[in-house]
């Protein structure tokens, strides 16, 4: 099954996808961070949101 392209934020919130631009905006806005810094994050530890939440010192 394919994304929503209607919703506007993560198809599963376990996970961040960066390839997908409203994702990358919505995880961005709800942490503070820049597209860089979530590309990079997500580099170091992976995909689990709440692995790059702790990477950040952001909450889950």
């Amino acid at each position: 099954m394919g994304d929503n392209l209607n919703i506007r934020g993560p198809q599963d919130a376990a996970k961040i996808n960066i390839h997908e631009p409203w994702e990358v905006e919505y995880w961005t806005k709800k942490w503070g961070i820049t597209k860089q810094q979530l590309i990079d994050a997500v580099r170091a530890v992976g995909v689990q949101t709440k692995d790059v939440a702790r990477y950040l010192g952001k909450p889950h």
